[in-house]
């Protein structure tokens, strides 16, 4: 033996010694014997100092058992198994595309007997993705690409979004995996503010996106009808909006709004895609809205719910003084013939119209609210329920329809009730401002009064005429309603029309008026009118009037003692008197509805109030 050829086996022993430790160990054949014959295409200080530095030959050519039997040529080794030792990395493969494309391991880490640690360097992955996918310039040029390239280990490589081994299959464009993908990898990066700050990138993109109707969308478990991160942004091509090539640059943007919204304009691409409505200073038209809308929940909601416990306690007291004095038989109230006998106050088409608010209001806020509140459990089970976001937008829309339908009807009856009925008396405007119309007047402003002075002990309960304040609010509420939820629904539903003569931030505040008057809308319905209506002690556990149109002469007297007194000097009471009483079936029937529809109210108040609770009403 040479002295050249000495030297290098001394060396190989050397830098082979845990292996050679471990042979004696109980490996069949130790690597200095190997190398003898290999050393042509194993080099022992390469493979020495490589990951796979500290085993034996036949750790992984494990055929070879025999010595004499492989120089005779009978054993040779077959192709490594590397799951012997990289069980995990081996069952992420086996599930992974590369695997289905014949991908093995070995072609990747081609270099297995000088393979270093790669120690996190995504440039090392980049390099080994990119040798076989040829379409890469794409990502390398980048904002993501060239961070990487500059050594900044934040930025975003191939393996950061696709994994290392469970490199899994999208499939179909359009299927829900590849949707889902398509945003969830983003959110693993741009959802980490610390990250995002210490990069100087825009830190609200995640929580801003989903606040819009895609991320929730998305966060409800259904992405396949909406744009994900990747379909504005797309996924390898990521480049500042300034940059002339970015497709979210001005002169790229209408064109990719346009790949799911057809027709889409240059007004209607001035969306805020992002806009946070709690910025002032970049967000100034949605911060104002913003405020301005709170301000008109937090204001309602503090008068009438105010309001309304005043007189649940006042009412609480009263009660309990008519017991008392009905204890001692004594006579409470008017002294009055004929107490249960029935009286109309509505008729067939005002009963069908509270019908049909009834139903487009609960279907609006069944299917509203988990939109609303799409980070909760239960919002998810109520659209899988549905079978989807795409089926509960359906019928969302059909019960808007069904709420333009008596928004029509109630505009005609106003119409028919100021310039067309016979029995109504005065003019248009006498009748505009008389006792049998739901415009405010100054009468109000006296019912209130003593209403305050009641609650406060200071004065007797009022009597009232055919409509109470409260109950003018509730039908004004409708027109208001109408033109913030209706108006802004419609541009929500059909934004490219709108999206032609009105910019596109007008959909932000579109957004932000149809979610807080929503919900303005059910808070106030769920608590304040079933109240009213329904939860004061005189009524409780409901006023079943509007199913069936008619009320005691009792009642009838002891709320609106004023129209009857009215009906009385015109001498017209006995006009309004019931032929007959509702049936029972028509009385079981809707009573069923209308216990039903209170129920559905307060379960959805609930899930309400859980949902701020736990910090979901943002």
């Amino acid at each position: 033996m040479s002295c050249r050829r000495f030297l290098f086996f001394l060396l190989a022993a050397l830098l082979l010694a845990p292996a050679l430790a471990t042979a004696e160990s109980g490996m069949a054949i130790a690597p200095e014997t190997c190398l003898k014959c290999h050393d042509g295409v194993v080099s022992p200080v390469e493979f020495g100092a490589s990951v796979h530095g500290q085993n034996g030959c036949t750790s992984c050519h494990m055929e070879v058992t025999s010595l004499e039997q492989h120089m005779a040529g009978n054993v040779m080794p077959s192709p490594p198994k590397c799951v012997r030792c990289h069980k995990q990395e081996s069952a992420d493969h086996f599930a992974s595309v590369h695997q289905l494309n014949e991908v093995k391991c070995a072609d990747c880490h081609d270099d297995i007997h000088k393979l270093r640690p790669w120690k996190k360097d995504k440039n090392k992955v980049v390099a080994k993705c990119t040798s076989c996918h040829d379409d890469h310039e794409d990502y390398l040029g980048s904002i993501h690409g060239k961070a990487v390239a500059a050594g900044n280990q934040d930025s975003a490589a191939c393996n950061d979004c696709h994994g290392l081994h469970r490199i899994e299959q999208l499939g179909d464009a359009k299927s829900h995996i590849n949707r889902e993908f398509h945003t969830k990898v983003c959110l693993k990066c741009h959802a980490d503010k610390e990250m995002m700050a210490r990069n100087n990138v825009f830190n609200v993109a995640v929580s801003t996106y989903m606040e819009s109707y895609h991320g929730k969308n998305y966060r409800l478990g259904f992405p396949d009808q909406v744009a994900g991160c990747a379909d504005c942004h797309t996924a390898h091509t990521v480049l500042p909006q300034k940059d002339p090539k970015s497709s979210v640059n001005s002169a790229n943007i209408v064109g990719t709004c346009a790949q799911c919204h057809e027709g889409a304009s240059l007004l209607f691409a001035k969306f805020y895609s992002h806009g946070e409505m709690t910025d002032s200073s970049k967000y100034p038209i949605l911060y104002w809205t913003f405020i301005s809308m709170t301000g008109l929940l937090v204001g309602t909601f503090a008068v009438f719910w105010i309001h309304t416990l005043l007189w649940m306690w006042r009412g609480f007291v009263e009660n309990r003084r008519k017991i008392a004095a009905l204890h001692e038989g004594h006579h409470v109230g008017h002294e009055i013939s004929e107490p249960h006998k029935q009286y109309r106050r509505f008729q067939r088409r005002h009963v069908f119209l509270h019908l049909t608010v009834i139903i487009s209001f609960l279907g609006l806020t069944l299917t509203g609210l988990p939109l609303k509140f799409s980070n909760q459990h239960w919002a998810q089970v109520m659209m899988n329920f549905y079978g989807g976001t795409f089926n509960a937008g359906l019928l969302h829309r059909a019960c808007a329809v069904i709420t333009f339908y008596y928004f029509v009807s109630a505009l005609i009856m106003s119409v028919d009730f100021l310039f067309i009925r016979k029995d109504v008396k005065g003019m248009w405007l006498q009748r505009l401002f008389g006792p049998d119309s739901l415009c405010p007047n100054l009468r109000d402003i006296r019912d209130v009064v003593g209403m305050v002075r009641w609650f406060l002990f200071m004065g007797p309960k009022p009597t009232f005429e055919r409509w109470t304040y409260w109950e003018k609010f509730d039908f004004l509420a409708v027109f208001w309603g109408m033109f913030a939820i209706g108006g802004s629904g419609l541009m929500l539903w059909f934004p490219e029309i709108f999206g032609y003569f009105l910019p596109g931030w007008m959909f932000n505040v579109a957004t932000i008026i149809h979610s807080d008057e929503a919900l303005l809308a059910t808070g106030f319905i769920f608590t304040v009118h079933f109240y009213n209506t329904h939860g004061r002690p005189e009524k409780f556990p409901m006023d079943f009037v509007i199913f069936n149109g008619q009320m005691a002469k009792e009642e009838f007297v002891e709320e609106r003692g004023d129209q009857w007194k009215r009906y009385e000097e015109e001498g017209i009471t006995e006009e309004f008197a019931c032929k007959r009483v509702s049936g029972p079936f028509y009385d079981f029937c809707l009573k069923g509805f209308g216990y039903l529809a209170v129920f559905t109210g307060v379960a959805c108040l609930f899930l309400m109030i859980l949902a701020f609770k736990s910090g979901g009403g943002h």
